[in-house]
């Protein structure tokens, strides 16, 4: 009897510590992942790129647009680091490194790309998303 519940105890801590693990694991991955790519970008001149990219497609460009108009209190998150943790969360690491060689190598196209992302998430988070990206973009 003291056996089973030495090994209840155990299994419970051991369910204790991997969700603290899975928990804070994501939230230090994703800060991580923001902190990386950012500094990425603005040092590599990326950034100007993208948005020049942004501007002379007009599907882009108006897909960007609508962020204009959304409401920030109706939105599931604000930061880049909650909106990284929520796509890693949906979309895992894994198939988003896939579609990112694939858009590379041209075997997918943005829309494909957009369809598979957005099939994952809300339109809220999606609209959150994009006023986080026009924010970092253009403000």
């Amino acid at each position: 009897m003291r056996f089973i519940k030495w090994l209840v105890v155990f299994i419970i801590f051991i369910g204790i510590v991997g969700y603290g693990v899975l928990y804070f694991g994501t939230k230090f991955a994703s800060e991580k992942i923001v902190n990386t790519l950012s500094t990425e970008l603005e040092n590599s001149g990326q950034m100007e790129e993208i948005k020049n990219t942004i501007e002379n497609d007009p599907e882009l460009k108006a897909y960007m647009e609508e962020a204009k108009t959304v409401d920030s209190s109706t939105l599931p998150f604000t930061s880049k680091e909650d909106a990284t943790k929520v796509i890693i969360q949906k979309v895992g690491i894994t198939e988003l490194n896939d579609i990112r060689v694939k858009l590379q190598d041209g075997s997918m196209t943005k829309e494909e790309a957009l369809q598979q992302v957005e099939g994952k998430l809300s339109d809220e988070e999606i609209a959150a998303l994009k006023v986080i990206i026009y924010k970092e973009l253009y403000e």
